[in-house]
């Protein structure tokens, strides 16, 4: 009877073990869920001391320069956990083969990541590497400025909308928030030399003097802006199908944030935020908001419903009506989210409460500027 105990037990105990063995190789057989950079910009800073945080910064700068003219930023959407393949494999799957772009973050992303591993990294020689990669993305970004001060979508610019001026997805905000970080030699920027902080700073006030260019006069009325503008004509530009000249709800109300981050504006840009924050105001839509819902197939769905304490935004505005409109991949305006087929519903940021923000903002920065 003991032997068979014992028999039991050891049984039950190979169950055991062999299922945690199993389930462990069901993990490792799953693939690892992949890193982007702008993921890892506010990790803390024991993070960026650590043999992981210091692996991570060395897979990113294996990614730099490698795609289409060999600019020294990055791609988009790459997986920082994992070094950078060698051949074709490495753009497989990666936007725009690979070209270094301030898209969705990327780029921007990275100058800041490197700027606090150099900050942080106190192993003798090893800030060095990290500091001259940065150094080379910062110079890229520089030269890649247009002399009317705006900045492309992609680095060299493509011959198709990657080329317009962009503010798409907060793409130049970010990059001259970086700019004016950097010219003031705030943390994590501390480090740079003299002649790069001249000239970051020299860049941000091209590029507010490219926004200030690029706002769109309605009826003699200054307003807000597109979501990007022609690199020649400063004029409103569409991008894909479905992003047509606009006024933005979304991208505006970044372009509108930075100018208010501006310490002694002077009176243009004192006049284009008062613009903008009018604009805002009038193009506020009360009473509603979005709500998730289920098409008939069960499928996920989007709805606007009435909500008396709701107040939105459209992500795009007719450029003669003011009206709020909506495009499906057939590029045609309609009048309403529901007019759109289901997939540009649910996959694409029609509305938002960019706008609040806005108010919110001009309203403290009114009274530091005494207006």
């Amino acid at each position: 009877m003991r032997f068979l105990c014992r028999c039991v037990a050891a049984a039950a105990a190979l169950v055991l073990v062999g299922g945690m063995l199993g389930q462990a190789a069901s993990r490792a057989a799953r693939p690892a869920r992949k890193v982007d950079a702008p993921s890892l910009v506010n990790r803390p800073d024991a993070w960026f001391a650590s043999a992981e945080g210091k692996a991570y910064v060395e897979n990113i700068l294996t990614w730099q320069g490698h795609g289409p003219g060999g600019v020294m930023g990055w791609p988009k959407a790459y997986d920082a956990s994992l070094p950078r393949p060698v051949g074709d494999a490495a753009v497989a799957g990666i936007e725009w083969d690979g070209i270094a772009t301030i898209d969705n973050g990327a780029t921007t992303s990275e100058l800041r990541i490197l700027a606090r591993a150099v900050t942080l990294n106190r192993e003798p020689g090893a800030a060095d590497k990290v500091k001259a990669a940065f150094e080379k993305a910062l110079d890229a970004m520089l030269a890649g400025q247009y002399e009317n001060g705006g900045w492309p979508q992609r680095f060299p610019p493509p011959k198709n909308y990657g080329s317009h001026i962009t503010f798409n997805d907060n793409a130049m905000t970010l990059l001259m928030t970086e700019m004016k970080e950097i010219g003031a030699g705030k943390a994590p920027f501390a480090f740079v030399d003299e002649g790069r902080k001249a000239k970051a700073q020299a860049a941000f006030e091209r590029g507010v003097a490219c926004i200030l260019n690029c706002q769109i006069v309605v009826g003699g009325t200054l307003t807000g802006w597109c979501a990007q503008h022609d690199e020649v004509t400063l004029k409103p530009a569409g991008a894909r199908a479905y992003e047509l000249p606009s006024i933005s709800g979304s991208e505006g109300a970044a372009v509108a944030l930075l100018l208010m981050t501006i310490d002694k504006p002077d009176d243009r840009v004192k006049h284009a935020v008062e613009a903008a924050a009018t604009w805002f105001e009038a193009a506020k839509i009360s009473g509603k908001r979005v709500a998730a819902a289920r098409a008939a197939d069960g499928s996920p769905d989007r709805v606007v419903v009435d909500d008396p304490n709701g107040a939105l935004w459209a992500r795009f505005y007719d450029l003669e009506t003011g009206k709020p409109f909506f495009c499906g991949r057939d590029g045609i305006k309609k009048a309403s989210l529901a007019e759109i087929e289901q997939e540009r519903r649910t996959g694409y940021a029609w509305y938002g409460t960019w706008g609040a923000r806005v108010a919110t903002e001009y309203a403290a920065w009114k009274r530091r500027t005494g207006q």
